[in-house]
């Protein structure tokens, strides 16, 4: 019996790192970076946006990798941990409040006969984003969607940083 207290170190990941089979998968990955790093959107919004999204499809993963990236980038706890709950939450810009609506609707389901991105939700985004900004909102909620898939099907080791190790 372990306590609660013991990490383990054995792998969970499902698959090899897809990189050494798809070398391009490197090229893919710093372009989406640099194309949402073009200070249209700060960088710490696009984090809350990805954590908020590894939230979303339960992928611990995720979680943790944007959760370190906020860590690294000063952000206080209460705003790290109350992503989840940001709706209510005082510790969130509007522009913030906005990016994270607009990566909720695009995540979640929509009621029945309702779009998901409503004309409402984009309003609210473009109120606090210029023509710029919403593309790079558009393109950092499709850079999370492509890392998704690979977090969810390959079930990468949970790392607290990019150069840590994440695939057997």
């Amino acid at each position: 019996m372990t306590d609660a207290t013991t990490t383990t170190t054995a792998s969970i990941s499902r698959m090899p790192d897809p990189g050494e089979f798809v070398p391009e998968l490197a090229d893919v990955s710093a372009a989406l970076f640099r194309a949402t790093g073009n200070r249209s959107v700060p960088r710490t919004t696009v984090n809350l946006i990805h954590l908020r999204a590894g939230q979303i499809v339960h992928n611990t993963y995720l979680t943790v990798l944007n959760t370190s990236f906020l860590r690294k980038a000063g952000e206080s706890e209460e705003r790290i941990t109350a992503v989840s709950s940001w709706q209510d939450a005082p510790y969130f810009t509007p522009a913030e409040r906005a990016a994270l609506a607009l990566v909720e609707a695009t995540l979640q389901p929509a009621p029945h006969g309702r779009e998901r991105v409503t004309d409402e939700v984009y309003a609210e985004a473009a109120r606090h984003y210029d023509d710029k900004g919403i593309a790079t909102l558009t393109i950092a909620i499709g850079q999370i969607n492509f890392f998704i898939a690979l977090a969810l099907i390959g079930k990468p080791q949970p790392v607290a940083s990019l150069a840590d190790q994440q695939w057997d």
